[in-house]
């Protein structure tokens, strides 16, 4: 099949396919002699293969090498089994913090509400400011280094 009719059934773009390729995720297929790449059924249930995998958290370079081993004869189950418990203990953190975060914006609001009802006139209460002493400021500044 035509990268074109691969794309369309697998949902992705020509140009993904051929960065597919690049990266060893998706094997080069024969051409036709006008030039054309001309793909195996196979290819399809592959990038379908690589889509979910994506979707799961895994990177194009970890897919390469895993598949690499695999079609070298090896079984890399150990190795997916690995990344998939890092990835997931990345995620667990992950929620972890936005949990955290949630919760701080919640004591935020909770507590501008309360300035806001107690003050006077329209005196300000330089609310952005007083993100610095709150301990938002160094959660988010961690957030944003990694």
């Amino acid at each position: 099949m035509r990268s074109g009719e691969l794309a369309t059934r697998a949902g992705v773009s020509p140009d993904t396919l051929r960065h597919y390729e690049r990266v060893g995720v998706l094997a080069r297929p024969r051409r036709t002699e006008s030039g054309y790449r001309d793909y195996p059924e196979s290819a399809l249930a592959r990038v379908q293969l690589v889509r979910r995998a994506v979707a799961l958290g895994f990177s194009l370079d970890e897919l390469a090498r895993i598949l690499r081993v695999r079609e070298q004869g090896g079984a890399p189950c150990r190795q997916v089994k690995g990344l998939l418990e890092a990835k997931l203990g990345a995620l667990e953190s992950e929620i972890a913090d936005r949990v955290a975060l949630r919760d701080e914006l919640r004591r935020l609001l909770s507590d501008w509400s309360g300035q806001l009802a107690d003050r006077q006139g329209d005196e300000p209460l330089h609310l952005l400011q007083k993100l610095t002493e709150s301990p938002l400021r160094r959660r988010t500044e961690r957030n944003f280094k990694s």
